[in-house]
């Protein structure tokens, strides 16, 4: 019999952007569930709501049939105990990302050695796609429409009331 391979992508996806729909996408090709769990972290100030991220990457998920969407907050490695999953996921996209995600998934091995990070290399269209990105450039009124979905875009728009932009 064999067994059910789940896997965990986490992040802020403050908000969703299509670098990490990719990263998603990729990860859901190779594993039986993933879950897009979306961190609750207390010391940062986000832009969306845990509700509203949630919302979001399962709208811009939604044709992933083996996706779930949900949150956490605490250890990453005590969320994927009690998901029953061993496997991280995180999507690099520059040398930069990988150094931080490096020790990120070392100290993960510390704190737990049965679990493993893989990592997932972005598309080159990706590489310098962020949340953080999205939002400084539709702050200043830049185009954003093509980095993030549609239900993401027309969030961002509600949240900064903002009319839609003429393509």
């Amino acid at each position: 019999m064999r067994r059910s391979i789940k896997a965990v992508y986490p992040g802020s996806f403050d908000p969703i952007t299509n670098g990490h729909i990719y990263i998603a996408e990729r990860a859901a090709a190779l594993f039986d569930e993933l879950m897009v769990s979306v961190l609750l972290n207390p010391q940062k100030k986000a832009t969306f709501s845990i509700d509203d991220r949630q919302a979001m990457a399962r709208e811009a998920l939604s044709h992933l049939p083996n996706v779930k969407v949900n949150s956490f907050t605490g250890l990453l490695v005590d969320f994927l105990r009690q998901e029953h999953s061993r496997i991280i996921i995180r999507g690099l996209r520059a040398l930069s990302d990988f150094e931080y995600e490096f020790q990120l998934a070392l100290m993960n091995r510390q704190l737990a050695p049965d679990i493993e990070t893989l990592f997932i290399v972005t598309d080159a269209k990706y590489s310098y796609l962020s949340s953080s990105v999205v939002k400084e450039i539709f702050h200043f009124g830049g185009p954003v429409h093509e980095m993030v979905p549609p239900g993401v875009y027309r969030r961002l728009r509600e949240r900064f009331a903002r009319p839609t932009m003429q393509i």
